[in-house]
This record gives structure tokens, sequence and C-alpha cells, in this order.
């Protein structure tokens, strides 16, 4: 199996060529719209920091390491997701990692309220979370880098589509 750095020059290069594609297909002014922005990060987040390896719960992973201390956060990601199981799906895989990403955040926010109304003398709080409204142009963009991303990390794997449909001989 390919590694880290297999993946990642694997996802650049084709980043890359899909960069060139749309530079020969499109005005210049469309390079500054917001949806090739947002499938440009997500897809450089599914490459580097958001990967189908992050399953490894033991084991050192560049995703990892570059969350810095926060890397230990996805230590029970790796507990609950054994490696190249339901993590190394096309679908469920790259929503398994979004979902845990989401109740990480959801926790770490709780806690931080609840640190913010101890600080505050058992006051209301007055951290609100305000997630801004985005165009679904660019909410199907950042889908579509990041999906991109992890598809293209599962198919160097050796992962192909139809896995999950496939019979496993007993």
């Amino acid at each position: 199996m390919p590694s880290g750095r297999v993946h990642e020059a694997i996802n650049l290069t084709a980043l890359g060529l899909m960069g060139l594609a749309y530079l020969a297909g499109s005005p210049k002014e469309a390079l500054g719209e917001p949806r090739v922005l947002a499938f440009t990060v997500s897809y450089l987040v599914g490459t580097f920091l958001v990967t189908p390896d992050l399953d490894l719960a033991e084991v050192r992973v560049r995703a990892k390491g570059r969350w810095g201390v926060l890397g230990v956060l996805w230590w029970p990601y790796g507990v609950l997701f054994r490696h190249r199981g339901l993590s190394h799906t096309w679908i469920l895989g790259p929503l398994t990692r979004l979902g845990y990403l989401a109740l990480v955040a959801y926790l770490l926010w709780v806690f931080l309220e609840g640190v913010y109304a101890y600080l505050e003398g058992g006051g209301a709080l007055s951290l609100h979370l305000r997630i801004p409204s985005l165009p679904k142009e660019v909410l199907l963009s950042t889908l579509l880098g990041y999906y991109l991303s992890q598809w293209l990390h599962l198919i160097a794997d050796g992962v192909l589509p139809d896995r999950d449909f496939r019979r496993r001989p007993r």
C-alpha cells in the first residue's frame, strides 16, 4: 500500500491536472469564485488533515502529526474504526470522519461554554455559535473536493467502489 507521502503526491498531481483543465476551459475571472476556493480548500483538507488513514489508532500517521497536539483527538476514531474497515468505504468512510469531526467540535464547544459560564459566575452564556449560510453551489463544491480527495486515496489503496457490494469469501 502507498505511504502517506505517495497518497499526497497522487492527490496533488490530480489537483494540479484539474487546475490546468479548469484554467484551460474557464475565463480567468472564474478563479476567484467561492466554489473554486471551497473545492480547493476542502480537497487539500481531505488530502492533508482528514484522511482515511486516521483510522490507524496506534500508528503514527502524517495527518495526525499535522494536527499537532490536537492529533490526539483522532485516537478514539482509530479505536472505533478498524483500518480498512468502514472508514475505507466510498460513501460512509468520508462521512464517518466528517461526523466524528463534527462531534468533537460540538463537545469542545459545550466544554468551552461550560468554562465560560463557570468563569462568569454562572451567569447567562453569551457565547453564540453562528454558522453562516452558504450557497448550495459552495456546499456542493466543498463536499465534492473533500470526497474526491478521499476517493483518490481509496483508489491508490486498491479499494474499488463496489467493494461494499461484493460478497467476501468465508
